[in-house]
């Protein structure tokens, strides 16, 4: 019996691209990183988390986080300054 099993899928070559650049910073391999996710589904016998849609304050919420557009502090020393520390 083989050790392993091979899955195949089509998806998006940017996707991929950006998504096995994030596992690299992670240290994973896009192999591993699937094999990951599969075992939480194993565990947790359905999808590691919740799918919804986010509402309009929410995604421009993360928006802004992503961009850093809301950001007055762009350092730990002014940060806290910022925050009376």
């Amino acid at each position: 019996m083989a050790k392993t099993a091979f899955v195949g899928t089509r998806v998006d070559p940017a996707l991929k691209l950006e998504v096995e650049r994030i596992c690299a910073d992670l240290g994973l391999s896009l192999s591993q990183a699937i094999t990951l996710f599969l075992k939480q589904m194993q565990y947790h016998q359905g999808l590691p988390f919740q799918v919804r849609i986010p509402g309009p304050e929410t995604k421009a919420a993360i928006d802004q986080a992503r961009n850093r557009d809301t950001l007055a502090s762009h350092n730990p020393d002014s940060l806290l300054e910022d925050l009376g520390l």
